[in-house]
């Protein structure tokens, strides 16, 4: 079988590495890259570096941010009393999209999963316990995904802030096991939201 041109083949592999691209799509969208104009290409490529440059951690909630606080953070009109609980920026706009919730977040960038090495010190957990240094917050509401990793985090989660005094409470799923937030209608996730459930 004959090999593909090495710049594209580079290209090919380039899209393999992301999460869910086998092979066959892989080779579709490099295909696709080379049927662009060049200033669509290059305006692509520009988007890449410009994300990779541009976007950092929000030092507050560890939420994608351009420059300091996230918009959500530097919101003054939103609830400080309330932090939900995400693994990923995903997430949190997942949530945004109900329109329903005016709380703020906290995005841990992961969930506990010693097989995969991720402990709770690879996790934004310190970050959370700065923000509970003051009376301010009232309420956590875990919302990890309803799978054996997000369902472990949201256990060691309530263990660990238990001590704070916070009232903790758990999205009432009314969601398939292993499911991820990111994929739920707003209807579904603003039910969870209503009929969350304290965490002893």
């Amino acid at each position: 079988m004959a090999e593909y041109v090495l710049p594209l083949s580079r290209l090919i592999e380039s899209f393999r590495k992301l999460p869910g691209i086998g092979g066959k799509t892989a080779a579709r969208l490099a295909f696709a890259v080379l049927n662009m104009s060049e200033e669509d290409a290059a305006q692509f490529a520009e988007a890449i570096l410009e994300s990779k440059t541009n976007i950092h951690t929000c030092p507050v909630c560890c939420n994608l941010s351009l420059d300091g606080l996230c918009p959500i953070c530097a919101d003054v009109e939103r609830d400080g009393s309330m932090i939900c609980v995400v693994e990923t920026p995903k997430d949190v706009l997942a949530f945004e999209r109900v329109r329903e919730y005016r709380g703020v977040y906290h995005v841990l960038g992961g969930v506990l999963s010693p097989i995969n090495g991720i402990s709770p010190e690879q996790l934004h957990i310190k970050e959370l316990f700065s923000r509970l240094e003051d009376d301010t917050v009232k309420e956590i509401l875990i919302a990890t995904n309803p799978t054996v990793e997000g369902e472990a985090t949201a256990s060691y989660l309530a263990r660990i802030l238990k001590p704070f005094g916070v009232k903790l409470s758990r999205l009432a799923y009314g969601l398939p096991v292993g499911s991820d937030l990111e994929y739920t209608d707003e209807v579904t996730l603003h039910r969870a939201i209503e009929g969350r459930r304290p965490m002893n």
